[in-house]
C-alpha cells in the first residue's frame, strides 16, 4: 500500500510545484507591465493568477481519483498519502501553502469530506513555519550618509522599468515630507537606519515600497507609492499613517502582485509594519487567499475553544437572499444564500453566487469586502441558538445537515464584520452622519469607475469598518456598468400620464432613472440636504453615461488607496 501512495503524494506535490511556478510567472510580469503602462494586461494577469488555484485544482483532483479508482475514500490509503507528501514538503520554503493545497485537494477528492484532523493539515504545522524578518529580504540604508543621499540611494535601487518624471523634485518631496513627520518629533542618531522591502509591490496602475525607519528608539513604518504617467514615474506620496496604511492592506481592495521567494518571510516583515492585521488577512494581501482561508479557519477554531457565546442572527434587517448569522465575540458574519427567495426577487441560487465570483475576480477600489467561501462548514450544535436554528431551517433548510452534535452547513460565505450603514445612521450625530454619508456617495462612485453598479444602493446594504469607511456587501444585483442604461426621466406631459398609476413610458431591465435616487437614498431629514448638495454628480445620467463612455475606451481609472490631500502632485494624471 505505501508503494500505491508514494506516487500519488508524488502527483500532488508536482501539482503544487506547478501551482507555485505558474503563481511566480504571473507574479513576475506585473512590473514589466507596470513599466509599459500596460494597463489591460495587468488587469488580465491579475484576474488569470486568481484563476490559477481553482483551475490547477479541479484537473488535479480528477486524475487523482481516477488513480485511486474505488479507494477515493479510503482512510487508509489517504493517511499514507498524507505522510508521504508531509516528508516530501517539510523542508521547503513554502511549507504552509503545500499544506494548504494538500487540505484542498482531499476535500475535491475524497466523496462528503468536511474537515478531517487525521487526514487534513488541521492544525498541525500552525507554528511549524517560523514568520521572522530576514535581513537578505530588504535593502538598509544607515544614517550616517544623511537624508538627503539615502533618499537618493533608493531611488537609484529599485528599478520601476521606465525612467523617473522628475527625480529632484520626487527628492524634494521626500525630504520634505520626512522632515515635516518625523525630524519635528526625533531627532536623528548613529543608530537610525531605513529598512526597505527589496520586494515592491503592484497593483492596479501603482507599486509600492513598504519599510520602515529605525527612529526615537523605535520603529516608524511607512509606504510610497509611485505612479507611472504619460511623463514617467513619480513619487506620489509618503505614508506614515498607520490607519491608511492598514486600510491599503484592507479586506476590500484586492491583492497585491508581489515576488515573495519565501511567503512567510515577506508576511513577517509586513506583520512588523502593520501589526494589527492578522497573518491571515496578511497571506490574503500578498494574494495567498487559500492559506489566508487555511489560517482563518484555524484562528476561528481556536476561538471557538476559547469562547463560550452562541451564534446568533445577526442584527439589522434580514435580506431577501441571504440568512445572515454571527458569533458575537468574533468579528466575522456568515451568510448562507437561501433556498426561495421572496418577489420581487427572481434570482436562482446558482446566479448569486456567480455574483459572489464576479466580485472575487474584480478590482474591489476598497469598496466591497473579499469573502472565503467554505463547504460543509461545522459548528457545534450547543453553540447554535434556538431563534438562529429556527431562521436557518425556515430559510436554508437544504443547507444543513446535523451529525454527532455538529451543525454542518453545506455551502456558507465568511465576511469581515460591519455595522449596518443604516443602523449607524440611526444613532449617530449629524457630525458624524455628515461625513458617513459624503463616504457612502463616494463609494457608490468609485464602485462605478471600477465598472460596477451595485444595483440595490440602500444604505442597509452597506457597513461601516472601524475606521468608518462605507463599504458595499450585498452582491445579488450587482451588474457591470456598462451593460446599463442610464436615462432621464421622461416627463409628464397630459392629464392621464400625470395621474397614471404606473409609469406610461417603457423601461427596459437595465434601465436606470439616476434623478429616482434622491427619493431613497438617505432618510434622515438632517443629512438628506447635505447628501443631496454634496454629491449632485449621482443624480445626473450624464455623469454615469461619461464613467461609462471612459471605461468603454479602455481607460482603467485608478482608484487611490490613500486621500488625495496627501498627494505631492494632486493633479497629476495617471
Amino acid at each position: 500500500m505505501p508503494n500505491r501512495a508514494q506516487p500519488i503524494a508524488l502527483k500532488i506535490f508536482l501539482g503544487f510545484r506547478t501551482y507555485m511556478q505558474s503563481f511566480n510567472a504571473y507574479t513576475r510580469l506585473a512590473p514589466l507591465y507596470f513599466g509599459e503602462r500596460n494597463w489591460p494586461a495587468m488587469q488580465l494577469n491579475h484576474r488569470q493568477r486568481l484563476r490559477l488555484y481553482k483551475n490547477l485544482l479541479f484537473k488535479l483532483a480528477d486524475e487523482i481519483k481516477k488513480m485511486l479508482g474505488k479507494d477515493s475514500s479510503n482512510r487508509k490509503i489517504w493517511n499514507l498519502i498524507r505522510k508521504e507528501y508531509q516528508e516530501m514538503t517539510h523542508s521547503i520554503p513554502e511549507v504552509e501553502l503545500a499544506e494548504t493545497f494538500f487540505n484542498s485537494v482531499i476535500r475535491k477528492t475524497f466523496p462528503g469530506m468536511t474537515v478531517d484532523e487525521e487526514l487534513m493539515f488541521l492544525m498541525e504545522g500552525y507554528d511549524s513555519c517560523v514568520i521572522q524578518e530576514n535581513s537578505h529580504l530588504l535593502n538598509i540604508y544607515p544614517n550616517s550618509t544623511g537624508l538627503e543621499n539615502v533618499i537618493r540611494q533608493i531611488l537609484d535601487d529599485y528599478d520601476f522599468g521606465a525612467p523617473l518624471m522628475d527625480k529632484e523634485q520626487d527628492v524634494a518631496f521626500l525630504i520634505e515630507s520626512i522632515k515635516k513627520v518625523i525630524l519635528t518629533r526625533y531627532l536623528k542618531a548613529h543608530e537610525t537606519e531605513t529598512q526597505i522591502l527589496k520586494s515592491v509591490f503592484y497593483r492596479n496602475k501603482a507599486a509600492y515600497l513598504i519599510g520602515r525607519i529605525h527612529v526615537g528608539h523605535k520603529w516608524m513604518p511607512f509606504i510610497i507609492p509611485f505612479l507611472h504617467g504619460p511623463k514617467g514615474v513619480f513619487v506620489d506620496t509618503l505614508i506614515f499613517d498607520p490607519n491608511i496604511m492598514s486600510s491599503m492592506f484592507s479586506f476590500t481592495r484586492s491583492y497585491f502582485m508581489v515576488e515573495a521567494e519565501v511567503p512567510s518571510q515577506i508576511v513577517g516583515f509586513l506583520n512588523s509594519v502593520i501589526p494589527h492585521k492578522k497573518i491571515h488577512e496578511l497571506y490574503n494581501a500578498i494574494g495567498f487567499n487559500k492559506h489566508g482561508k487555511t489560517l482563518f479557519y484555524r484562528d476561528y477554531l481556536l476561538h471557538l475553544a476559547q469562547s463560550t457565546d452562541q451564534f446568533i442572527v445577526a442584527p439589522g434587517i434580514k435580506g431577501m437572499v441571504m440568512t445572515v448569522f454571527t458569533l458575537p465575540s468574533l468579528n466575522i458574519v456568515f451568510k448562507l444564500i437561501k433556498d426561495h427567495f421572496e418577489p420581487p426577487k427572481n434570482l436562482t441560487r446558482q446566479e448569486v453566487r456567480e455574483k459572489y465570483k464576479l466580485v472575487s475576480l474584480h478590482d474591489r477600489v476598497g469598496r466591497m469586502a473579499d469573502t472565503h467561501e467554505f463547504e460543509y462548514f461545522r459548528i457545534p450544535l450547543n453553540r447554535v441558538s434556538e431563534e438562529l436554528m429556527k431562521e436557518l431551517r425556515n430559510t436554508t433548510n437544504s443547507l444543513l445537515k446535523i451529525e454527532d452534535n455538529t451543525l454542518i452547513i453545506k455551502h456558507l460565505y465568511t465576511e469581515r464584520k460591519m455595522e449596518p450603514l443604516n443602523l449607524f445612521l440611526e444613532h449617530c450625530s449629524a457630525e458624524e452622519g455628515q461625513s458617513v454619508i459624503e463616504d457612502y456617495g463616494r463609494a457608490i462612485l468609485q464602485l462605478a469607475q471600477a465598472n460596477i453598479f451595485p444595483g440595490d444602493m440602500m444604505t442597509k446594504n452597506f457597513g461601516l469598518t472601524r475606521q468608518k469607511r462605507v463599504i458595499f456587501y450585498d452582491y445579488d444585483e450587482i451588474e457591470f456598468l456598462t451593460d446599463m442604461n442610464f436615462r432621464i426621466k421622461p416627463k409628464a406631459e397630459t392629464y392621464e400620464q400625470i395621474y397614471a398609476s404606473e409609469p406610461w413610458y417603457e423601461i427596459a431591465k437595465n434601465d436606470v432613472f439616476p434623478e429616482d435616487f434622491k427619493r431613497w437614498m438617505i432618510g434622515r431629514t438632517d443629512l438628506k440636504p447635505h447628501f443631496l448638495d454634496y454629491h449632485q454628480n449621482l443624480f445626473n445620467p450624464h455623469y454615469w453615461q461619461k464613467i461609462q463612455e471612459r471605461i468603454r475606451t479602455g481607460e482603467l481609472i485608478h482608484a487611490f488607496p490613500y486621500p488625495d490631500e496627501i498627494r505631492f502632485r494632486p493633479s497629476e494624471k495617471v
